[in-house]
């Protein structure tokens, strides 16, 4: 059997490699670091985050939970690899970045049936299997490829990246340590705003310069990750109801609910780094430093990374893609990760993982194969595939994607009888198709 083709070492694409090879497949995965980097991109090992680095929730009460435990049933290389270099994070499961890649690499370099290229790669392979998992950063030369092979249905929009501050630069004077409602410990630290200080943040949010984005990409920005100024435009109180509300914490100091909060998630294993949460942002740099270190407790915040912003490519997958993940036109192609247009660490590794299987299958001229969609794993295929609206927009994982439970229950008991639905359909498919 010819190898099969893989281009990008991002997520997507070593959880293809690795669902390829763990069924006696073989893989030439393709990388351009460290030859050629992306903007966002700085190091040379594979499955790098350059955004947040918190995989969402684990807890069986929302879609991400649901997703993370069917990926478990289906043999993740991402997920078991995140769970082993997790940090403190609530309920939540974020990694210690660097030595996630780290291990990552190591794992795909010690596969005996892959086949490691150091090189970017410009024309899409005609020959073999192929997936595409080049991500939301494509390089402009497959963006190209792409582009040509895909006509004018090639889309883009703009993502922002967090800043990230030195845990001993962190007045602990002012900032308290607390998860919401206390679930998870003491995870986060939070930065609690009286009503004054907030406007005043506020205001010099609204009046801080900005990169300049051109008028046409606004319709891009990715709701789901809005820079923290575009939520402070929409009204004076949208980021007290936003990333800044302050339900479920107490601050120590005062015993009551502070008017606002601004968190920060832990970012390595020591507790050294940490970064603001929902605090995407595109502020000039100098900028940053000035109108953050108004929040309480980062009066002398040491900036070790600022937010920027980046292009993040995907295609119009429901015009393009089959549910199997191949493109309708060229079916020895595949796309996996982000490119899809779905929005997410794990729901970027779900589509690598479905893209693998159904590669190795196409290589053995196997019918392809896709969860159903009361799964987590087949809602996001359903979405990607079947989305009637233009422009087509990327998506997270959630109970909203899921098709409606029978009868009348709401809110906490809707939400546990979807997830136990999405894992016994997701076990009754897996042994159906021998999965």
């Amino acid at each position: 059997m010819i190898p099969i083709a893989i281009i990008g070492a991002g997520l997507a694409g070593c959880e293809a490699a690795w669902q390829v090879t763990k069924r006696g497949g073989s893989v030439i995965l393709y990388e351009m670091k460290p030859e050629v980097y992306s903007p966002a991109h700085h190091s040379a090992s594979f499955a790098e985050i350059v955004c947040s680095n918190s995989f969402k929730s684990e807890s069986l009460e929302n879609g991400p939970g649901v997703l993370k435990a069917e990926m478990e049933l289906l043999d993740s290389l991402i997920l078991k690899t995140a769970k082993a270099t997790r940090v403190p994070a609530g309920d939540s499961l974020a990694v210690d970045r660097e030595t996630f890649s780290r291990r990552i690499t190591e794992i795909m370099e010690g596969l005996e049936n892959v086949e490691i290229v150091r090189k970017e790669v410009s024309a899409i392979p005609e020959d073999s299997v192929t997936i595409i998992a080049t991500g939301p950063l494509t390089s402009e030369a497959m963006s190209t490829a792409i582009q040509a092979l895909t006509g004018n249905r090639h889309l883009f929009f703009y993502d922002a990246i967090s800043p990230i501050v030195t845990g001993d630069s962190i007045d602990f004077g002012k900032a308290f340590k607390a998860s919401r409602y206390g679930k998870g410990g003491d995870d986060y630290v939070n930065c609690p705003m009286e009503e004054d200080e907030y406007y005043r943040f506020v205001d010099a949010l609204n009046q801080a310069e900005k990169v300049p984005v051109r008028h046409f990409e606004r319709r891009y920005l990715f709701e789901g990750c809005l820079p923290v100024e575009e939520l402070a435009k929409r009204g004076k109180d949208t980021l007290a109801f936003g990333p800044l509300r302050p339900v479920g914490l107490i601050d120590p100091r005062t015993g009551e609910q502070p008017f606002a909060v601004v968190q920060l998630r832990q970012e390595d294993a020591l507790g050294t780094l940490f970064n603001l949460v929902g605090f995407q942002t595109r502020l000039k740099p100098e900028e940053q430093k000035k109108v953050f270190r108004m929040i309480p407790g980062l009066e002398r915040g040491e900036f070790l990374r600022l937010g920027s912003v980046h292009r993040n490519t995907f295609i119009d997958s429901p015009r393009l893609l089959n549910e199997s993940l191949q493109l309708r036109h060229r079916p020895q192609l595949f796309f996996a990760g982000q490119i899809t247009g779905v929005e997410g660490y794990m729901e970027s590794a779900a589509m690598g993982l479905l893209a693998g299987i159904n590669a190795f299958r196409k290589a053995r001229e196997i019918n392809p194969v896709f969860p159903p969609p009361t799964t987590a794993i087949g809602a996001l295929i359903h979405y990607i595939t079947h989305c009637p609206t233009l422009p087509f927009q990327p998506m997270n994982t959630n109970f909203g994607l899921f098709p409606p439970m029978e009868g009348k229950a709401r809110g906490h008991e809707r939400r546990r009888l979807l997830a136990k639905r999405a894992l016994n359909d997701m076990k009754r498919w897996m042994e159906e198709m021998e999965i």
